[in-house]
């Protein structure tokens, strides 16, 4: 049940290329965006479609992964957890970021297996 404490899961659309990093050590880092997208009906009647856009990270061999299968446009299934930082900037401005920490993906629609 610990799992279940703090998961995400989540099928869009990737925003970018993956930007991926070698950092000491040979381990490997992977950001990028994904847009999720909710249509429903508002008071008029009218459909409104909502597009919410979330960053990724992903380590090591997801990492490598990632760098190889996806690309921009992608439309991937990821799972991971909610990651919360913050860091001061060069103007001693208090910055708060939200990031999910990918675990495992599957590419939609494509022939490639679940990761």
């Amino acid at each position: 049940m610990n799992a279940l404490r703090n998961k995400v899961q989540l099928i869009g659309n990737i925003g970018m290329n993956p930007e991926v990093k070698t950092l000491n050590g040979g381990k490997k880092l992977a950001k990028m965006s994904i847009a999720t997208n909710e249509s429903y009906k508002n008071a008029k009647g009218e459909y409104v479609k909502e597009t919410q856009w979330h960053n990724l990270v992903a380590w090591g061999k997801t990492a490598e992964l990632i760098e190889k299968l996806i690309k921009k446009g992608s439309e991937v299934a990821i799972e991971g957890k909610l990651i919360n930082r913050n860091y001061t900037n060069k103007e001693d401005v208090k910055r708060y970021i939200t990031e999910i920490e990918v675990h495992d993906f599957l590419l939609v629609g494509a022939k490639t297996a679940a990761v």
